[in-house]
């Protein structure tokens, strides 16, 4: 048995891991690869595609798997693939294309290696797409027959978008896992105004990452510390033996956690790595 408390860490990316500029502290970075050297999991679980977490895994340069689409896909670094994978059935892809064409919502369906969307009608709606990779225009008939492993739909008429959400879920009338919110939350997307629904398989979310350390590396949930900032984060942070928040963090996240740290532009993850896991005495984070 390690004499350490915890034998894993799972991080988010946006508003946690990465600053605003998509960087990971120098101290974290060294503390991450450090822990990663002493046998600790380091293990990504974030709400981006397989194709916009290559950099962060890059950037961290520890050839763990990592939870993307909020759990409904484990890409595997060393493999370059994803070894697992969720898709949609056919009956919800099918139900989900006809509400955004007929709500007349842009509509994205996110695969493997690549993303189907409907044409953007508007600025708005063009510069809700700039970051995503891998980007294909299509005709909404196209985006049926396709091994969606998440469908997102954009909206700029609903006031939350939890309503928007709700409106969803009722629509398609089928087992989902629905995360949701407002585009602005994310670090280049401060000034839109477009709402976000994401529509994935039926699974844990990045709670995920929790049963695969467990089956494949017998770390039990209580020996795994959760860092995350927002609501898609709840339940591996609800899960995990210590569940940590951001000092940026939303309401949701806050509300769940066994303690918060610094902000993500700073230095306290590195710190929290070193106390947890490296030995170094508990500071104010």
């Amino acid at each position: 048995m390690s004499a350490r408390d915890y034998d894993a860490i799972l991080l988010d990316l946006d508003g946690t891991l990465l600053d605003e500029s998509d960087c990971i502290h120098p101290r974290t970075l060294e503390a991450l690869r450090a822990a990663a050297a002493q046998g600790v999991h380091v293990m990504v679980a974030t709400g981006r595609s397989e194709l916009a977490t290559l950099p962060v895994l890059e950037q961290l340069n520890i050839p763990h798997p990592a939870v993307v689409f909020n759990g409904a896909g484990v890409w595997c670094p060393t493999a370059g693939r994803l070894i697992e994978e969720r898709v949609l059935s056919e009956r919800t892809l099918a139900r989900a294309v006809r509400f955004g064409s007929e709500g007349g919502y842009m509509t994205v369906a996110m695969c493997a290696g690549v993303k189907y969307a409907t044409a953007p009608r508007d600025e708005l709606e063009l510069r809700a797409l700039k970051d995503m990779l891998g980007l294909v225009t299509v005709a909404p008939e196209a985006l049926l027959d396709r091994r969606a492993l998440r469908v997102t739909f954009f909206s700029q008429r609903h006031p939350t978008s939890d309503e928007f959400a709700a409106q969803i879920e009722a629509a398609l009338d089928q087992p989902v896992y629905t995360t949701h919110f407002p585009l602005s939350c994310l670090p280049h997307h401060r000034d839109s105004r477009m709402l976000v629904v994401d529509i994935h398989p039926p699974c844990k979310g990045k709670a995920e990452a929790l049963r695969w350390l467990a089956e494949e590396h017998s770390i039990p949930a209580e020996r795994v510390v959760a860092v995350g900032d927002a609501g898609n984060d709840v339940p591996m942070i609800r899960a995990a033996g210590l569940g940590v928040a951001m000092g940026n963090a939303y309401p949701d996240a806050l509300a769940v956690a066994d303690r918060v740290i610094g902000a993500n532009h700073t230095d306290a993850i590195g710190r929290l790595v070193e106390e947890l896991f490296l030995g170094a005495p508990r500071a104010s984070v």
